[in-house]
């Protein structure tokens, strides 16, 4: 039976897309119909939201607060990438997971560590008083300014990882070859680099993009009342009045915008390099004759004066060079400081031997970490985060590597549809996602279960399997598999011995 079952891609693929239809598809397009009134089928409630200027004002902030926060990401996060991986190899991996432990921590924690940075009696004001530069609390908090900052540092290693990914693919001899060449180290890294990292740029700002349409913890905790977000005014809906009619519409716009981005740039997992653009291809201008001419005529010229710029560049080579480590190692201290110190500045709290969490502590104490575990309901609460979590892991596992496997063995232009189909819940609002597998599990009464916490969960987590293990099998050599056929093993036993080890 389970030889049959690996003889047949689509099949391994069935228990994904169960999941994602019975959990999400089927909520989903429920949610489509009610917010055109279905059966009546009507604008009637797409109307009443434009008819609020309020709603068109958050509509416009939502993707204005969405797209800064993704140029500030690619703006940070392209050069931390591209120090990440120039460095050495173990340079590279500290770094990778430096920038990997701040994502895995909760968001909540992350925004809470801001609040205390950011506010008015918080870390940064509270060091400028006491050296004497302010008299009064800098209003730090509670703006668009600490909004960015907090989104930013939730999303840029969202941002880096795709473009290490991309990085890494590239050869770096065609930028070597190119300085070879007399190109400058800038005109080498736009004519070459630059076009071959493309593809990581691009998915790294659809995800971050896409992700912060959803955002509503963190505008919340750290914006004003005028920096609120659509996602904000779709959870007040959820948790007040719960109008299934204006949530599916402010759901639905939100989800418009994302599919518009995603179909108009397009999403690309491989981390492939090449598809982001094509250096060597020539623009219709130079094949013009007179062009060429004139290019050869001042080259002519401009040789003698390449050739003393060449000496100019080898005499104070050493000093750029040292200069340059110094402020690329600056910058890469400062990313890192940035992502890691709120981290640490929880950390720090947990010790805190006053009757209020404060940073820095009055004194340190465990006192914190007694109530915790002294106490049978947080108890209760980690333990069933564990289990949750053990759940998850396990059935995004085994789900999401059989679907990468049997979408391995399927044509490329049918396994590209269905990965999308497979990652919909990763590249759509995290807001919308969340009110489709409310109504999944609903329908299911599996609200407020163990089972339906792990099935919602299990979405997302089965799209980043997928993902990860499509990326691994893509640079699989197959004629292993074929040389284990070769010598009498199964499907099954060549599957568990030679492709699931590697």
């Amino acid at each position: 039976m389970f030889d049959r079952l690996i003889r047949m891609p689509v099949a391994l693929t069935v228990p994904t897309f169960a999941l994602l239809l019975v959990v999400f598809g089927i909520p989903i397009a429920s949610l489509f119909f009610t917010s055109l009134n279905a059966p009546n089928f009507s604008l009637i409630n797409y109307q009443a939201f434009f008819a609020q200027s309020a709603n068109i004002r958050v509509l416009f902030q939502t993707v204005e607060v969405s797209v800064v926060a993704t140029m500030i990401c690619l703006i940070v996060g392209y050069p931390t990438a591209y120090l990440i991986v120039t460095a050495s190899k173990k340079q590279r991996m500290a770094l990778i997971a430096l920038v990997i432990i701040p994502y895995l921590t909760s968001g909540l924690a992350r925004t809470y560590a801001w609040i205390v940075i950011l506010g008015d009696r918080g870390v940064i004001n509270n060091l400028l008083l006491q050296i004497g530069l302010i008299s009064s609390p800098l209003p730090l908090i509670y703006n668009r300014t600490a909004v960015y900052v907090g989104m930013v540092h939730i999303m840029l290693p969202l941002m880096i990882l795709p473009l290490v990914s991309t990085m890494m693919g590239i050869d770096r001899s065609l930028v070597a070859a190119a300085r070879s060449m007399g190109a400058r180290p800038l005109t080498a890294f736009r004519r070459v680099f630059l076009p071959l990292s493309l593809p990581g740029v691009r998915s790294g700002c659809l995800l971050v993009f896409v992700f912060c349409l959803g955002f509503y913890i963190t505008p919340a905790a750290l914006g004003g009342l005028r920096d609120a977000m659509l996602s904000t005014f779709i959870a007040a809906q959820v948790h007040s009045q719960f109008d299934i009619s204006r949530i599916a519409t402010s759901a639905f716009i939100l989800l418009v915008i994302a599919i518009v981005v995603l179909s108009m740039l397009g999403l690309d997992f491989s981390g492939t390099p090449g598809s982001g653009g094509n250096p060597s291809r020539k623009s219709w201008t130079g094949r013009i004759p007179f062009r060429r001419i004139l290019k050869r005529c001042c080259d002519e010229i401009a040789d003698p004066y390449r050739a003393r710029r060449w000496k100019t560049q080898l005499y104070h080579a050493g000093t750029d060079r040292n200069w340059g480590k110094f402020v690329k190692t600056v910058f890469i201290i400062l990313v890192m400081s940035f992502l890691l110190f709120p981290g640490f500045v929880v950390v720090i709290m947990s010790f805190s031997a006053g009757a209020f969490l404060e940073f820095p502590p009055s004194g340190f104490s465990l006192q914190w970490y007694r109530s915790f575990f002294g106490d049978p309901s947080w108890n209760g609460a980690a333990l069933t985060s564990i289990e949750i979590g053990a759940e998850v892991a396990v059935l995004s596992t085994v789900v999401g590597t059989l679907a990468a496997f049997g979408l391995s063995h399927m044509s490329p232009k049918v396994r590209g549809k269905l990965t999308m189909i497979i990652i919909t819940p990763i590249t759509f609002p995290v807001i919308v996602v969340g009110i489709a597998a409310y109504l999944g599990l609903m329908q299911l009464g599996l609200i407020a279960t163990k089972p339906g916490i792990v099935l919602a969960h299990s979405l997302g987590a089965i799209a980043i399997v997928v993902v990860i293990v499509s990326a691994t099998l893509a640079n699989f050599d197959r004629t292993l598999e074929r040389a284990a056929n070769s010598m009498r093993a199964g499907p099954v036993q060549t599957f568990l011995r030679v492709t699931l080890p590697l």
